[in-house]
């Protein structure tokens, strides 16, 4: 849902809740404009991004700052790929952990445990690249350790897309699946100083190391506010189940004041340009029938919310189309978020080597809003 006047800073309340309208640092990585429904990446417009250049491609776009050529891309699909390789610490944590665990926390714990041991100075790309490539891994593993099958090894002659729905399936997906992944990833890739970016930058700014950043941030991704909506939207999806029941669900959600997942966005005002390309994905792969009936949630539920705030627009975010790619692709419901992470964790890097270029701890002041002069009760008087 949209800021509230009351998140905003006032004469009587001169620190806006959450940052907003913030700026806390310059970046050239990416660029969001709320009004226009436009995001960009280094000067290109994410429409002519995703779908168009692979994702290995864009990757090197938010690492190096340039589109690469020929060479430049198929050495860093080589690099990437080289990565594909968990240690033996990893692999030992994921046979021990809890079947029921949420896969994102195991890639977070994953993440502390590839911390372990030191790593060179100076090693930022290195690291990145290990991280980057390793998140697919560590989710497949754990995905067939969970449910007692065997592992499927990556292959280094997939792209990072096409491995990662191997990895978890067994099966080479269709250009179309791949596509569609790839797609996926180039769009969650980065969107400017949001929660989880804006935790690695703070971490990595003290001169903590890469892992700890990229834990912070997944930390952050855990919450339901920022990253775990589109295994929400799926099951609301699922609890709705026929066409009869879209108009009476929303209404009574709305009565009682509840969210509907998958609307709304605290930067965009009007729809989420990713929205619009996962839509046209999701009518690809997905299945028709929950294709129609997410089509249908979609419009009815923005005139009815539109009724009920009619002086706030409130379209698709990212969340609503992308619970259909995902769950097309084979990516099981609980590792929606975890995907999310996948994607993101190229943006993560991306923005810890920007931060580390030319760094400065964040050291924020806060207004003391608190009581002053308070006498100690004389009970605790230590003379006595």
């Amino acid at each position: 849902m949209s800021q509230s006047s009351e998140d905003l800073a006032s004469p009587w309340n001169p620190v806006p809740k959450g940052l907003e309208g913030v700026i806390v640092a310059n970046t050239m990585i990416s660029k969001i404009d709320g009004k226009k429904g436009r995001l960009i990446y280094r000067g290109y417009d994410i429409q002519d991004l995703a779908g168009n250049v692979p994702f290995e491609a864009v990757a090197f776009l938010l690492w190096v700052g340039h589109l690469p050529n020929p060479l430049e891309l198929d050495t860093f699909r080589k690099n990437l790929a080289e990565h594909r390789h968990i240690s033996s610490d990893v692999r030992s944590f994921l046979e021990g952990t809890p079947h029921e665990a949420d896969p994102l926390v195991v890639l977070r714990t994953a993440v502390s445990t590839m911390g372990l041991r030191p790593t060179k100075k100076d090693s930022i790309l290195e690291d990145g690249l290990n991280l980057a490539s390793q998140f697919p891994i560590i989710l497949s593993y754990f995905q067939h350790m969970r449910n007692d099958e065997e592992i499927i090894e990556p292959r280094k002659d997939l792209g990072h897309a096409s491995n990662y729905i191997y990895m978890l399936t067994g099966e080479v997906p269709s250009k179309e699946h791949e596509h569609a992944l790839d797609s996926y990833l180039t769009l969650l890739a980065d969107h400017g100083m949001n929660a989880s970016t804006f935790s690695a930058r703070v971490t990595i700014s003290t001169l903590s190391d890469i892992y700890s950043a990229i834990v912070s941030a997944i930390g952050t991704l855990k919450g339901p506010l920022h990253g775990g909506a589109p295994s929400k939207v799926w099951e609301m999806l699922q609890e709705i189940g026929q066409a009869e029941n879209v108009t009476p669900w929303l209404k009574e959600r709305i009565a009682n004041k509840e969210r509907i997942m998958g609307f709304g966005h605290r930067i965009y005002r009007t729809e989420d340009p990713r929205s619009k390309i996962l839509k046209k994905l999701a009518k690809e792969i997905a299945n028709p029938d929950t294709f129609a009936l997410a089509s249908l949630v979609e419009s009815e539920a923005r005139k009815l919310l539109q009724e009920e705030h009619p002086d706030r627009p409130l379209d698709t975010n990212v969340e609503f189309y992308s619970s259909l790619v995902l769950n097309a692709g084979g990516i099981p419901t609980d590792m929606f978020t975890a995907t999310f992470a996948c994607a993101r964790s190229f943006g993560w890097v991306a923005h810890i080597m920007e931060q580390l270029a030319d760094n400065r701890i964040y050291r924020p002041d806060s207004e003391y809003v608190g009581p002053l002069d308070l006498s100690v009760p004389k009970m605790y008087d230590a003379k006595k």
